[in-house]
């Protein structure tokens, strides 16, 4: 995804299309950019080369796997997610710097920041919902919201390298839904920890 014939807006949509992807799906985002540019399907740029090796693509491949059956477990998600928090956000960001390398220094520190940024947006909403999700106490939505990851991921990086324009316009779209999940959300986890605390700390006092 590179070289002459791509322009500045195709590559400011694929790096934010890396980093916000690399919130939801680090693994599956590093796997299929990197399988298209080993398959010829498109031309990586210089700083992502790495991503189409064999060893690269053998190691993110298995990842993907786990990643796919960890995210459909309720808790194991959150568990997974939590650990996540300090490998997706940084993996982000060089991912997006990845996209112009060391030759463009100031467009490539801007990707890394936006990559970056995206990544961590994406990322608390993911990690938000999930939790929220899981004080139901039935498993489909928490598996249906990880099949509609799987397909949403794949999607938008195919949408930021055909259309990068309608990417921006859609990706501008799914970060306002994503802050206001975030917000909606993060008030009603600390609700629910604050009502279940007020449920055991009474009881606990009555005893002593």
């Amino acid at each position: 995804m590179g070289g002459v014939n791509v322009d500045t807006t195709q590559l400011i949509a694929l790096a934010a299309a890396l980093g916000w992807a690399s919130g939801l799906r680090l693994y599956a985002v590093v796997f299929l950019t990197g399988l298209a540019g080993n398959l010829g399907w498109v031309a990586l740029p210089a700083g992502l080369h790495v991503l189409q090796q064999p060893a690269m693509l053998y190691a993110s491949g298995a990842l993907v796997l786990v990643e796919f059956f960890a995210d459909k477990v309720p808790w194991v998600d959150s568990l997974w997610d939590t650990v996540h928090t300090f490998i997706r956000i940084p993996a982000g960001a060089a991912l997006a710097y990845g996209v112009f390398g060391g030759d463009q220094a100031t467009w490539a520190a801007l990707a890394a920041l936006l990559g970056g940024t995206l990544a961590a947006t994406s990322h608390a909403a993911k990690t938000t919902t999930r939790a929220a999700v899981n004080t139901s106490p039935e498993p489909f939505s928490n598996i249906g919201l990880s099949l509609l990851g799987d397909a949403f991921v794949p999607s938008m990086l195919w949408l930021a390298w055909s259309h990068p324009v309608w990417f921006l316009v859609v990706l501008a779209f799914t970060l306002v839904v994503m802050v206001t999940a975030i917000v909606v959300l993060f008030r009603f986890l600390r609700g629910l920890v604050r009502r279940l605390r007020g449920h055991f700390v009474p009881t606990q006092m009555g005893e002593a």
